[in-house]
């Protein structure tokens, strides 16, 4: 199960509370008070780490509560911290208050560590009060209560390129066909339901990582189908691929595909088509491909485009390299246009796009 958006409850621990108590010892007249202090509550951390893929376990426990500080004791003896709650999540996970637009946190790095809930400062013990007109005060504080949260987590997927294309486009092929991933793909037709992520390594050991979008349709700006729920996976792409079935198996013309494919990303966001493109032709194989091939090189002189046979593995090196080129000479984005473009909060519950079309309205996002 993949599971890219859900909300927790997080709680840190209370103070633990000061204690009050006099000193009792033969031979030592006059003890004096020696209640000693609360604990600090323990906090909760949300840390990034790249062996989680999903929000998956957050959806099935959506209470985090790290431990109250221990009470303090006589003889001065403080009590114990309470020990911090760790929550795992991984890497491009973005952190809001809920109901809130405000973006606290984008968690993208191995490691990266932030501290959402702080714990409650423990109490004083009367050993604290003691003054020249107090020399027995039997007061003592209690602890301070621990922050308490609900948070809205976004999974949004990190790759260097991002496959952008029609359902049957050959996404997954041509991702089994470059990288290590290994998608589903079948000779039926059938869309990915879920983002999928292959490491693509070149002979001098190279690394750059590659997400397979799952197939976008028209109106999917609109939020028609799933829309926003694919598209914000394309957000911190640095290269868009987009990859088109040259063969019109499925009925389809790739100039029309490719124009509406654009015409939706820039609708959902008119920055990702600033970035970096390359146009993928796929399933080369079929006969009609090749006078489809010239149709869109006539259309798109400016646009680099790779003919490959995903399926066969045709061309699927040269197309490798090529990407690794790309990001190479690609500068890095601008991290506030990043920020601007990552925190945009945007409405996931899908409509239709006409009366015939399957009512999504309601569901929520995750798939199996």
């Amino acid at each position: 199960m993949f599971v890219d958006r859900v909300k927790i409850v997080v709680a840190a621990g209370d103070g633990g509370n000061g204690c009050v108590s006099f000193r009792r010892e033969k031979f030592v007249p006059l003890g004096g008070p020696d209640g000693g202090d609360g604990g600090d509550g323990g906090s909760v951390i949300l840390r990034a780490s790249a062996g989680e893929h999903s929000l998956v376990d957050l959806k099935f426990q959506q209470h985090w509560s790290a431990e109250r500080g221990g009470g303090g004791m006589g003889k001065r003896m403080h009590g114990a911290r309470g020990r911090n709650c760790i929550v795992a999540v991984p890497l491009g996970t973005l952190v809001f208050l809920e109901n809130s637009d405000e973006l606290i946190v984008d968690l993208c790095e191995d490691g990266q560590e932030y501290l959402i809930a702080q714990g409650g400062k423990g109490g004083k013990g009367n050993s604290r009060f003691v003054s020249s007109v107090n020399r027995a005060p039997r007061t003592a504080q209690p602890g301070s209560e621990g922050e308490k949260k609900t948070l809205e987590l976004e999974l949004k997927i990190i790759a260097d390129v991002g496959l952008v294309g029609y359902p049957n486009a050959g996404k997954s092929t041509l991702l089994r066909a470059i990288s290590a991933a290994k998608p589903k793909t079948a000779p039926y037709p059938f869309t990915t339901l879920h983002p999928n992520v292959g490491i693509v390594e070149t002979d001098d050991y190279r690394r750059y990582t590659v997400a397979d979008i799952p197939g976008l349709i028209a109106g999917a700006s609109e939020n028609v189908g799933l829309g926003h729920a694919f598209l914000r996976h394309i957000e911190r792409c640095r290269i868009l691929c987009y990859t088109l079935d040259m063969g019109g198996v499925d009925g389809r013309d790739p100039l029309a595909d490719l124009e509406s494919l654009r015409d939706e990303i820039g609708k959902y966001e008119e920055a990702l088509l600033k970035r970096p493109a390359i146009i993928v032709a796929n399933k080369m194989d079929i006969e009609v491909a090749a006078e489809n091939l010239r149709r869109l090189r006539e259309a798109e002189p400016n646009t680099l485009i790779m003919p490959v046979c995903a399926e066969l593995g045709e061309h699927t090196q040269e197309l490798i390299l090529t990407l690794r080129k790309m990001l190479d000479e690609s500068p890095a984005d601008n991290p506030d246009d990043l920020q601007r473009i990552l925190a945009k909060r945007r409405s996931y519950h899908s409509r239709k796009k006409s009366a015939d079309d399957a009512d999504w309205s309601g569901v929520e996002v995750f798939y199996q």
